[in-house]
């Protein structure tokens, strides 16, 4: 058995919890190596480049919050940490720089609010991601919203899933455009309908075996099985505790559910579930996702009347406690106090009224986070980088700023691109899957070592998925926006991939309804037209 196999099997990680006030007294360098690794457990990670200070991730499922749980972080980040929250690409926050002596108090307080750390680290199902319009759209057929919360509901504090081969990564989607990377997941639920018996059912198709880290991006590939929402629960579970049951144990880097998959085959392992459930399942329906990329950053039309919702990119994901507030007091006075972290590094504020969302859009922290961001700065998502994270080879955040301010001034009529940047092959920010993906390593420049990168291109997800290709290798940090600057113009998806018989099409949210005439508050027939 590997070092974390021995762990689990001496017990179970969710118990660490009950020595929370003891590491607390008697402070962090007590706490054996074995315990560190079962804090993970509970979210909190001890990290190299910061010795003493823990790292703090948050579960928020579907990206869902309130503003009340918003200012919660903020405010432990302020008093507890180093004041900076991090939004990270499945739809949680991570909190840094805490202290072990104040971790009990900063668990009564998320728990006051409804919030828990519970099993968003090591080998337990992370948190669920979904669209975070979910509800809103609409172009959607199913609302998947109350399915995630259901199906957390069932994981979380649950012995029976808290001791998986290796961590579970889920997608619960009802939204027809990729916005939630279904493909790199574990197990994604896709929109989906099934004709029966003469009529329409909308439920979701099942996709299994995606990855991305050790070993490079796997395609997630279809079941073949429709689930309509009263099944998505039972089925969901049975085929994680399948998982469970028949993952290897052995390698680490060899555990994920893609590995079985590729092992059993696909409809092996289907049969398999259909006797764990007790039932034939539903072959699979016809999938409802058209050609669109969208992150959701913009200002848009909801399906409730006089609605709308906006999203704002939060560049890199990180902001200021200070900034969160301003958020959260946008979500109170505009909205209905919600707040929705999306996995691309931005956050939404929903149902604003036609009658308010001009003076929303004045709102000074509206137009810091932009709502109709540069093309370049819309789709950049970074993961966390060497200043937190001690896989990271480079310090990603910064450079990413860096390197799209600068690319901002040379191409500012591009055309829309994601860019991910990731500091490993661990692949936090998702670089294989990216217009663009920068794989941060160390290199030699002469006698020197400096930060550099590969340049991937022409990832995707959706309903023609692509693995990126490698297109340059050791592209030194402080050459990399002169390089790019050539890149850029010349990269299409089409031409990178094309899809057979249709056209790949990216959103572009800042032609939408934007700059509404503030004096009436929301030109509606201008948007109307614009749409």
């Amino acid at each position: 058995m590997n070092k974390i196999e021995l762990i689990k099997a001496e017990r179970d990680g969710l118990e660490i919890k009950n020595e929370l006030q003891r590491f607390a007294e008697e402070g962090w360098e007590s706490i054996s190596e074995d315990d560190i690794q079962r804090l993970k457990w509970y979210g909190l990670f001890l990290r190299n480049p910061t010795p003493g200070f823990f790292m703090l991730r948050v579960r928020i499922p579907n990206g869902f919050s309130f503003s009340h749980q918003v200012r919660v972080l903020a405010c432990i980040a302020e008093i507890y940490g180093n004041g900076v929250i991090d939004i990270t690409t499945r739809q949680q926050v991570q909190l840094r720089q805490l202290k072990i002596e104040n971790i009990p108090k900063i668990f009564d307080l998320l728990e006051e609010v409804g919030l828990t750390t519970s099993q968003t680290g090591m080998d337990n199902v992370r948190n669920i991601m979904g669209c975070p319009i979910s509800g809103l759209s609409p172009k959607e057929k199913v609302d998947a919203h109350s399915l995630v919360k259901m199906l957390n509901e069932h994981i979380v504090g649950n012995l029976e899933f808290s001791n998986l081969p290796r961590k579970f990564n889920i997608t619960l989607s009802g939204c027809p455009d990729d916005c939630v990377h279904a493909e790199t997941q574990d197990l994604a639920l896709v929109p989906a309908v099934k004709e029966k018996a003469g009529s329409s059912i909308y439920g979701f198709n099942i996709l299994v075996g995606g990855k991305l880290g050790s070993g490079g991006y796997r395609i997630a590939t279809p079941l073949d099985v429709f689930l309509s929402p009263e099944e998505v629960v039972e089925v969901c579970s049975a085929l994680i505790l399948l998982y469970r049951d028949h993952g290897s144990r052995d390698v680490r880097s060899k555990n994920r559910l893609a590995f079985l998959i590729e092992g059993w085959g696909e409809e092996k392992f289907r049969l398999a579930l259909e006797e764990r459930v007790g039932r034939s399942l539903t072959p699979a329906g016809v999938d409802l996702r058209g050609n669109e990329k969208s992150e959701h950053i913009g200002a848009y039309r909801q399906k409730q009347a006089s609605m709308n919702y906006v999203g704002l990119k939060i560049p890199v994901g990180r902001i200021q406690a200070g900034k969160l507030k301003e958020l959260a007091r946008l979500a109170e006075k505009y909205g209905n106090e919600e707040i929705r972290f999306s996995h691309s590094n931005s956050l939404i504020i929903p149902n604003v009224t036609d009658q308010k969302l001009g003076d929303m859009l004045e709102e000074a922290v509206v137009k810091e986070f932009s709502y109709h961001p540069s093309s370049v700065l819309r789709g950049l998502v970074s993961c966390v980088g060497s200043d937190y994270c001690n896989l990271a080879a480079i310090e990603t955040k910064s450079m990413a700023l860096k390197v799209a301010a600068q690319l901002e001034g040379k191409l500012p009529n591009t055309a829309p691109i994601n860019m991910h940047w990731s500091g490993c092959p661990a692949a936090c920010g998702n670089h294989l899957v990216a217009d663009i993906g920068l794989l941060g390593k160390k290199m030699r420049r002469g006698s020197e070592v400096i930060e550099g990168v590969d340049i991937y291109m022409g990832g995707r997800t959706g309903i023609d998925p692509k693995l990126a290709v490698k297109v340059m290798e050791d592209v030194p940090c402080d050459q990399l926006a002169q390089v790019l600057e050539f890149v850029v113009p010349y990269h299409t998806r089409e031409k990178m991939h094309p899809i057979k018989g249709k056209k790949y099409t990216r959103r572009r949210d800042s032609s939408l309804p934007v700059k509404p005439n503030k004096q009436t508050g929301n030109n509606m027939e201008e948007i109307k037209t614009l749409r």
